[in-house]
């Protein structure tokens, strides 16, 4: 029933914000190799439509990359063996999202050699498309200590001549040709800066019709982002999914339906997708946070209110998604919102999110048994936190909500 007009550009940009969280010591990595490879593709006269799946592929392409630590590997050294296991995950996301499973292949393959991929069997436009984002990557790389300075119009010949010295190895010679002409430009690289880059993103985006995407498509594409956020930690593997069910049922046992329906199960599978930012090692702590961390952990709800605004500005996902730590007291945050002003699927994603959660085993607990969580949910309608109804509501049918929320 979901048919919303969605500018699909406008929403992979803004998604791709949130894979830029991962890179805390340097942002807009993905956005820079993405406008990085749509330039060398226009120096090669790819055709508009080449140039613009680029684009999303290269805003897309670190989508298996969801651990910081990890993401400081890939940025540190041009090579580096561990480089693969991201792109087979990412590729993995892909191609289980109908919408962007035509960018797979080249995600697979964006750190594998050029010698090594004429031995593999694809076809020249993925073997092309694949190595120009490893090129576009590895630029990157190379420019970021120079960054946001003119000193990156001094450092730039040095990293043409050091990427040209691995031409047919690394690089197809005839990506590296065209890279060489057009970083002789300045412009070239001063377009890399934060402001401008936005600007250029949106202006490619400004000729292109929005798509109506169904409910399955938008899903779809809920999936692949919230499959970033549960591999941050093996202790959350699944979470938002399995949040999504539960607060989709809690939904329709209240009678909600058609679109409200699916949006809040979209903002389930969303809920997260600020988490992004905070570190693993936080994350995955075993013991009581510092006020430091404390204070990373909970910017997440606003982040992810902040990007889900970018992509269903016409909804009521972000305010559902990033509302999920309020309670009815007025003390969760980030908005510190009192019951009044939480609509009731709100208070189903919030509580959703702690039922699952609660049954999920964390680093610093084992998984509840269900009477214990609802002993739990219990006590915090009791001081004022959640609400009764929808408690009670889950409580009604409390084994088939259990069985939701572990994937049983």
């Amino acid at each position: 029933m979901m048919q919303d007009k969605i500018d699909l550009h406008s929403a992979i940009t803004a998604l791709s914000c949130s894979l830029d969280l991962v890179g805390i010591d340097e942002i807009k990595h993905g956005k820079r190799v993405a406008i990085m490879a749509h330039h060398i593709a226009g120096e090669l006269h790819w055709p508009e439509s080449e140039r613009l799946s680029i684009l999303h592929a290269g805003m897309l392409h670190d989508c298996g990359v969801a651990q910081i630590r990890e993401h400081r590997q890939l940025t540190e050294t041009l090579e580096w063996n561990g480089a693969e296991a991201h792109a087979e995950r990412g590729a993995d996301y892909l191609s289980a999202c109908p919408l962007l499973a035509h960018l797979a292949p080249e995600v697979r393959y964006h750190h594998t050699r050029w010698e090594q991929l004429l031995q593999l069997p694809l076809d020249q436009r993925t073997r092309l498309r694949a190595n120009l984002l490893y090129l576009a990557d590895r630029i990157d790389v190379l420019q970021v200590p120079y960054l946001n300075s003119e000193q990156i119009l001094t450092a730039a010949p040095g990293i043409v001549l050091r990427l040209q010295a691995l031409s047919g190895t690394l690089f197809a010679p005839e990506l590296l040709t065209a890279f060489a002409r057009i970083a002789d430009s300045q412009a070239f690289w001063l377009a890399m800066e934060p402001d401008y880059l936005d600007e250029d993103l949106r202006s490619l985006g400004e000729h292109i019709a929005p798509v109506a995407l169904d409910y399955t498509a938008q899903r779809e594409l809920a999936r692949l982002f919230s499959r970033v956020v549960d591999a941050k930690s093996p202790y959350t593997e699944l979470h938002s999914e399995r949040v999504a069910l539960v607060a989709r049922q809690l939904a329709e046992d209240f009678g909600i339906n058609g679109q409200e329906l699916e949006q809040v199960e979209i903002a389930g599978l969303l809920h997260d997708i600020g988490k992004l930012r905070v570190s693993e090692d936080i994350i995955d702590k075993p013991g009581q946070l510092t006020s430091n961390e404390r204070a990373s952990m909970q910017r997440h709800s606003y982040d992810t209110y902040r990007i889900l605004q970018r992509v269903f500005a016409n909804s009521k996902i972000p305010v559902w998604a990033g509302f999920h730590h309020e309670n009815l007291r007025g003390e969760g945050y980030p908005f510190k919102s009192s019951g009044a002003a939480q609509d009731l699927e709100c208070r189903i994603i919030s509580v959703a999110d702690i039922f699952q959660a609660l049954a999920q085993t964390r680093p610093y607990r084992e998984s509840m048994a269900l009477d214990d969580i609802l002993d739990d949910l219990r006590h915090r309608v009791k001081v004022g936190e959640l609400d009764a109804s929808v408690v009670d509501k889950l409580a009604e049918h409390a084994d088939a909500y259990y069985q939701l929320a572990c994937g049983n």
